[in-house]
């Protein structure tokens, strides 16, 4: 489903902070990635998602070798994976409401027609009741923000989920009912999944198995 092949990557040039990195996820697999705050791994997601291009290395993506990203790779690529960020803050448009944001891969992606029965639906796998899709960001808990954002990344049915430290923020009934929302998923649609996170209790008992990350890159 993933391959990483000796990736490096980095945003300053000559500053690589991951190098050489390889790595892979099978199709239905759940691979957890373990490693310290700072070693790279958040990086390394951001490659496997097509949101960071590599300076070295390769990246197949369902078969297909990735040869652009962000908006350069194609669309059926691009809408093959799935993301949740550590801070919901962070990737969220203040400006919409839990539904649009929701509701933004769809729009799009041109498929309006599909907006309100899927919104309606992954609101209720996540657990926004009420009003809560009425709501803006700053209307809403981190935990409930966070559901939204997962909730996002599933609109499109991806085949693969990277959850990149999704429940860091999060306490631990909130994080128990987004691995369970996650595992829902995995197991109606057979998706992949690359978890990345720096606990390893949580890592072991969510994935198959679990990759340990080495020392951070020198600078």
């Amino acid at each position: 489903m993933l391959e990483l092949s000796n990736i490096t990557a980095g945003y300053e040039r000559g500053k690589p902070v991951v190098r050489d990195m390889s790595l892979a996820v099978g199709r239905g697999e759940a691979v957890g990635l373990l490693g310290p705050s700072g070693c790279g791994k958040s990086t390394l997601a951001r490659v496997a998602a097509l949101l960071h291009r590599p300076d070295a290395g390769t990246v197949v993506l369902d078969g297909t070798t990735v040869v652009g990203h962000r908006h350069r790779a194609p669309r059926a690529l691009r809408t093959t994976v799935g993301v949740v960020f550590q801070s919901p803050r962070l990737s969220a448009d203040p400006r919409l409401r839990l539904r649009d944001l929701i509701a933004e891969p769809l729009k799009a992606t041109g498929r309006r027609i599909e907006i309100r029965e899927r919104v309606d639906e992954l609101a209720q796998a996540v657990g926004l009741g009420g009003d809560l899709l009425t709501r803006h960001a700053h209307e809403v808990s981190d935990g409930q923000l966070q559901r939204a954002c997962l909730a996002r990344a599933l609109v499109l049915r991806p085949r693969l989920l990277i959850c990149d430290e999704m429940t860091a923020m999060l306490d631990a009934s909130t994080t128990a009912a987004l691995v369970a929302t996650v595992e829902r998923y995995r197991r109606e649609t057979a998706a992949s999944l690359l978890a990345v996170g720096h606990d390893r209790i949580l890592l072991e008992r969510w994935c198959d198995r679990t990759v340990s990350w080495t020392d951070p890159p020198e600078a």
